[in-house]
């Protein structure tokens, strides 16, 4: 009887941590690992003229996009600006990391990579006589817990939104982001705003703020959506929420309309 008592429960107890990620370890551990954020690093390239452009767009395509992969960053975006309002041309990059460590790690891993080293030397070793590149402006962004994982869209012609919305204080600013965890990220996807990340900026300029990236066909498409958005009746309801109300939570937005090199992975 005790020993038909014991295998019946053993049983039990296999089948429960078989099916139930909390009662088996390793699939718990495996859940939580899946569900851990990334970190975006974004940086915009001030080009003064097509020399410049030319040799950090080669430096990208040829040299740190493949090291980038070798590292474990399979999906680089690189950008130039749709519409620039100046002559000085500007470049944007946006580099996933699985963790902070490998964010950390990376430019050390990046000077022991001969590959890197060889196909990246132009850029790598330009005299300041005639630098690659004006200035490089970077932030750092952890993703946000409603959409952990940057979410690649389909391969074709298309315009890319990149938005930075600022706040007045950090709690207003986790309060943003709060908003977006708790619903307003669903209805973007619902509604046709087709979210690529979306990040706190942890390092970087003008905190505090958060940034993040759309994607559309085109710019009839792009407004379309947002027209279908802000007539959506789950987020008309959360808007009208008192802790949600912009002139407590947001103090600027920027938006900058972009397009994909031929080579960007995004």
């Amino acid at each position: 009887m005790k020993r038909r008592t014991f295998v019946k429960a053993s049983l039990l107890s296999g089948c429960l941590t078989s099916t139930v990620p909390f009662l088996n370890p390793a699939l718990a551990g495996a859940k939580q690992k899946a569900g851990k954020p990334e970190y975006y690093e974004l940086r915009v390239y001030t080009l003064k003229n097509d020399a410049q452009q030319k040799l950090v767009e080669d430096y990208y395509q040829n040299a740190a996009i493949p090291a980038l992969n070798r590292l474990g960053s399979k999906n680089v975006g690189v950008f130039t600006q749709q519409q620039p309002t100046t002559a000085i041309t500007k470049l944007y990059v946006v580099i996933p990391f699985k963790s902070i460590e490998d964010f950390g790690k990376m430019n050390e891993r990046l000077q022991a990579d001969a590959a890197y080293q060889q196909a990246g030397a132009a850029y790598l070793n330009a005299p300041a006589t005639e630098p690659a590149y004006q200035r490089i402006e970077s932030s750092l962004m952890e993703a946000f817990s409603g959409m952990p994982k940057m979410e690649l869209p389909a391969k074709k012609a298309r315009i890319f939104e990149l938005r930075r919305y600022e706040s007045p204080s950090e709690a207003a600013g986790k309060k943003k982001i709060e908003m977006f965890n708790k619903g307003e990220i669903t209805v973007f996807k619902r509604v046709g705003l087709t979210p690529v990340f979306f990040g706190e900026v942890i390092v970087g300029e003008m905190r505090p703020n958060l940034t993040y990236m759309l994607t559309f066909d085109d710019m009839a498409d792009h407004d379309q959506s947002w027209k279908t958005f802000g007539s959506d009746p789950e987020w008309k309801k959360m808007s009208s929420m008192p802790e949600y109300a912009d002139s407590k939570i947001l103090s600027n937005i920027t938006r900058t309309f972009l397009v994909p090199t031929a080579y960007s992975q995004i």
